[in-house]
């Protein structure tokens, strides 16, 4: 099982967008670091980003792992937390693989990932969607101004359709 990063997951947590690359900064052997790195570059469109930095993150996971005793091809359950970094590195490797043109490594994460564990690649398609590191911008940020005044106004009549042309067929 991975350690468990709880300052790495509090500064991404308060941060946003711009920060996970300083959190990265902060936590260079990090898994967790890495893999929200990788899922933003993949959220941004940048294949070769996102390849790169997962395939780190896959590294050093595997590297922690190993330290504790585990061996290639074992599980590595969802069930704990610790170990999405983990498998959400190795799908981010296999996602952008494919865009890069890279099928067997792409199939190599695939297949590394439901050995980890059968039910990860779901729980990530649900859970982990590029939508989640979308910026939220509040209303005070002056995006919602209106740009043009408008105005309900009553009293302008509408035309009624005149029944006598009307027959009733398209």
């Amino acid at each position: 099982m991975l350690a468990d990063e709880p300052e790495v997951r509090r500064a991404l947590t308060e941060g946003d967008r711009a920060a996970v690359a300083g959190v990265v900064t902060a936590h260079p052997a990090s898994p967790l670091a890495w893999a929200e790195l990788a899922d933003l570059a993949d959220s941004e469109g940048r294949a070769l980003d996102a390849f790169a930095y997962a395939v780190v993150a896959v590294d050093l996971a595997r590297e922690q792992l190993r330290a504790s005793g585990w061996r290639d091809g074992q599980p590595v359950p969802w069930s704990a937390e610790s170990n999405r970094a983990y498998l959400r590195a190795l799908d981010a490797e296999r996602r952008s693989a494919e865009r890069l043109g890279l099928d067997e490594r792409a199939e190599r994460a695939a297949a590394d990932l439901a050995a980890a564990d059968g039910e990860a690649a779901a729980r990530i398609a649900s859970e982990f969607t590029p939508t989640q590191v979308i910026t939220i911008v509040g209303a005070g940020a002056g995006a919602f101004a209106p740009v043009v005044g408008t105005e309900a106004r009553t009293g302008d009549p509408v035309a009624e359709p005149n029944a006598a042309d009307a027959a009733g067929e398209d």
